[in-house]
């Protein structure tokens, strides 16, 4: 399972998520992760963190950020296995920023899984075409800048859900 992290996971911000103390969990979506966890999921985060590029935050922060989106998972009652970012603004023209699916193959080869029909869940088509483009089942949730996305895309024809919660209860229910 592959989640993306800001509008997925955690409130999203134009101003992008800059240190621990703004980096805030949306309601339901830690249990969400749990929920998957205890359903046999393995849950992965990937992520473009383009602040990194822009030089609002480091690498430090940035793990530091990680560390607290773990910890609050891991009392929450899940665990995500690992996290896979991309610390290029989109003017680099890097094979990792979504939508390249350079992160899911790096994530593929790690775990010597494959990516076919393994479930990808985003709030952006960026998410959606990286998903697509490794043959991943795309799910979008409302949350973040989901909703945009579908206003920009209204012919998308995947499944949508309001928040990860009910895209993961669906998950489990059809497993």
């Amino acid at each position: 399972m592959i989640l993306d992290r800001d509008g997925v996971i955690n409130q999203d911000s134009d101003q992008f998520i800059k240190s621990p103390q703004e980096w805030l969990p949306i309601p339901g979506s830690l249990e969400a992760i749990a929920l998957l966890n205890r359903h046999s999921y393995s849950v992965v985060v990937i992520t473009n963190q383009s602040g990194i590029a822009r030089g609002l935050l480091d690498l430090t922060t940035l793990q530091a950020i990680h560390q607290k989106m773990q910890d609050l998972t891991v009392a929450a009652g899940g665990n995500i296995t690992a996290v896979y970012y991309c610390p290029h603004g989109p003017q680099d023209h890097c094979q990792c920023r979504k939508p390249k699916p350079g992160l899911f193959h790096t994530f593929a080869a790690d775990q010597q899984i494959d990516l076919k029909n393994l479930y990808a869940i985003g709030d952006s088509l960026r998410d959606i075409e990286a998903s697509l483009a490794v043959a991943a089942l795309p799910i979008l949730v409302k949350t973040g800048k989901g909703q945009q996305t579908i206003l920009d895309n209204p012919h998308l024809n995947i499944p949508i859900f309001e928040n990860l919660y009910d895209a993961a209860t669906y998950i489990v229910s059809t497993s």
